[in-house]
């Protein structure tokens, strides 16, 4: 809620692609925003996007496309985009705060960059017109968990070629200025709870790391080494790193796990090395009897590693706001692992007689005034 204690209503066009996602499952962690669905066939539907504008507060034009073997396909695009969403503003006499994705492109001799100038210029006239308020944010090169290879970024592509065995190729080794999808979903959000009185705004987003196109592509082979290869987590002190290493699991396929340990048993019993990490965290452990589940909860940004060493186990992964479960069952006569991927909801039962004992691994102590976890059951 706002200081008011009234809830936001907000609504994001393209919510089903990279950015709006993030966006849609990163407001979602915020008591002050109710969302309001979108559907890319809205812009299809006259009616559905009159009824879609008309119970925002504030809409995040996010739609759009970025890539396209005619460039004037990707001008004309974006730009009926931006002028279905006036026009139905306009016949519900709607007048929401509407938030406006452009790019660094602006300033670039580019179909792409037109359209987005021109769509910016477009929703100011309107809002000057309409009474309402805009705000276009540029924005720089995004990277995070679950991008497109080969569409949203070079990030996205050379984690998926890396992790499928091919080797990627630097067209041009420039330095790069980055921003990653958490970070720009926390400056979206900060536009939609400001009260300012300004009708139209321009911001620049400042980007958050700037790296070489050969240091990134360095970092995630070494993740591919390192951790695919042997399990070692990667040293994650520094932010631009947690980020890429979340980003680079997050391409790895869910057959992977769950990895088993290697077991050295002698006659005095079984030695079992748990977790090998270039940085710091907590190490912890849980019984569980049999029949219990424990967990349901899901993180933005910790590393998680569930190390059953004795009883039964399984495991469950999904993905927030989507409906496949991975399962994977765990036994303590073969100790295993299965390391939590950021924004999937996750939990583990005892589904053996005995008791369960797992050992936890996360890279950062929990922190009752910032836990990073929230409760959905898989």
């Amino acid at each position: 809620m706002d200081k008011l204690g009234i809830m936001i209503k907000v609504g994001i066009t393209g919510q089903a692609g990279f950015m709006g996602s993030h966006l849609y499952n990163y407001l979602g962690t915020k008591d002050n925003i109710e969302l309001i669905n979108f559907e890319r066939s809205f812009f299809e539907s006259n009616n559905k996007l009159e009824n879609f504008v008309s119970q925002c507060d504030t809409i995040l034009h996010i739609a759009a496309m970025n890539r396209h073997v005619d460039q004037q396909v990707i001008y004309n695009t974006n730009v009926s985009l931006v002028n279905k969403l006036i026009s139905a503003c306009q016949l519900t006499q709607s007048t929401p705060k509407i938030i406006f994705s452009s790019s660094t492109q602006e300033e670039k001799d580019n179909l792409y960059g037109k359209s987005k100038r021109d769509g910016r210029e477009a929703l100011e006239n309107w809002a000057i017109n309409s009474g309402a308020k805009t705000t276009a944010l540029i924005i720089p090169n995004v990277f995070g968990p679950f991008g497109k290879p080969f569409y949203n970024s070079f990030i996205a592509t050379f984690c998926y070629q890396i992790v499928n065995g091919e080797t990627p190729t630097i067209k041009e080794d420039g330095k790069v200025n980055l921003i990653y999808i958490n970070e720009l979903a926390e400056a979206f959000y900060k536009e939609i709870i400001n009260d300012s009185k300004q009708i139209i705004k321009t911001v620049q987003v400042a980007h958050t790391a700037t790296k070489k196109v050969s240091e990134v592509l360095s970092l995630l082979n070494q993740y591919k080494k390192s951790y695919m290869d042997n399990g070692v987590v990667a040293d994650l002190r520094d932010p631009f790193q947690l980020a890429l290493f979340n980003t680079f699991t997050s391409f790895i396929p869910k057959n992977y796990f769950p990895r088993k340990f290697v077991k050295h048993t002698d006659n005095r019993g079984a030695f079992v090395e748990i977790m090998r990490a270039n940085t710091s965290g907590q190490s912890s452990y849980s019984t569980t009897v049999p029949g219990i589940t424990r967990g349901n909860h899901y993180h933005t940004r910790k590393v998680e590693r569930f190390a059953v060493i004795k009883g039964k186990a399984r495991i469950q992964l999904r993905k927030i706001n989507t409906s496949e479960v991975f399962n994977y069952e765990l036994d303590g006569n073969q100790p295993s692992y299965v390391d939590m991927p950021i924004w999937y909801t996750h939990n583990i039962t005892n589904i053996g007689d005995t008791e369960l004992i797992t050992l936890f691994w996360i890279n950062e102590p929990y922190n009752p005034e910032n836990p990073d976890t929230y409760f959905v059951e898989v």
